[in-house]
């Protein structure tokens, strides 16, 4: 693994900041599994229905200082399926070279994506069951997006900072366009989560989760 973190900024990465940040992280995502558990229910029985293979896809992410985990998702492509269509988009992407697709950046018609899985990406319930991840510690509710360990080997160098922290369910990159923005400009985004980060930084990002998924703008 090359992602490697950089030192923490001391302007926000106080003792208690990190403390307040896990207490939150807990009280919400236990609250939230707890009310969205007849969701998660339908969901994953609905995946296991319309589509063979499990209901959760498990992932090796990057976590805090570049240290690997497994997160988990709903499952939303065929089982078994090869993403060399997706690495070769991710390269291209970072060199610039992709071009955004309905204004999204996101490989266009995609053949893993079941038709149940455009659903629950449209509405972002695939990543409900990254939850237990947030109770786990693995990651927060806010921070960086969790890069795949392939994507990070292709990170420039002034991206590493991002690891210097959780990844996060959400972050300043989904809040600000997600698909919309290319991976560089969520990269820098990223890094200036990581700058600015904060308790009030934090619950502003929170609460402007909800419109940005419900907006459906960037998937």
């Amino acid at each position: 693994m090359t992602a490697h973190a950089a030192p923490a900024p001391t302007s926000s990465g106080t003792r208690a900041y990190e403390v307040a940040k896990r207490a939150l992280d807990l009280t919400l995502a236990l609250t939230a599994l707890v009310l969205a558990a007849p969701v998660l229910l339908v969901v994953a029985t609905a995946v296991r229905l319309t589509s063979p293979g499990p209901a959760l896809f498990r992932q090796t992410r990057v976590g805090r200082d570049g240290v690997p985990f497994t997160m988990v998702k709903f499952r939303t492509m065929r089982d078994g399926n090869d993403d060399g269509a997706h690495r070769d988009y991710v390269s291209r992407l970072l060199a610039g070279e992709a071009v955004a697709h309905d204004g999204l950046y996101k490989l266009a018609g995609d053949p893993r994506v079941t038709p149940l899985g455009r659903v629950l990406r449209r509405l972002s319930l695939d990543e409900l069951p990254q939850l237990l991840n947030v109770v786990a510690g693995s990651m927060s509710l806010v921070g960086p997006r969790p890069a795949l360990p392939f994507e990070a080997e292709l990170f420039p160098g002034w991206a590493s900072v991002r690891y210097a922290v959780p990844p996060g369910l959400t972050g300043l990159w989904q809040v600000s366009g997600r698909n919309r923005l290319t991976m560089l400009e969520g990269l820098r985004l990223d890094v200036e989560y990581v700058d600015r980060r904060g308790l009030r930084t934090d619950l502003a990002i929170l609460l402007r989760t909800v419109p940005a998924v419900l907006g459906r703008g960037a998937r």
